[in-house]
């Protein structure tokens, strides 16, 4: 009983760290596809300046 108890505790603190670790990743991912698309906005920003100051 003691170890059936034993496992079921170890399996429980393994899925608890698997969120957990699971959880961070999702957290960079999001932060480096955030990061992309602000360094695509500001290129695309910078092209449409230089875009209107040769059409004016």
């Amino acid at each position: 009983m003691r170890e059936a108890a034993s496992d079921t505790l170890r399996k429980a603190l393994a899925l608890v760290v698997l969120l957990i670790a699971a959880w961070i990743l999702f957290k960079i991912v999001v932060g480096v596809v955030a990061a992309l698309f602000w360094v695509v906005l500001a290129v695309l920003a910078v092209v449409a300046i230089v875009w209107a100051l040769r059409t004016l």
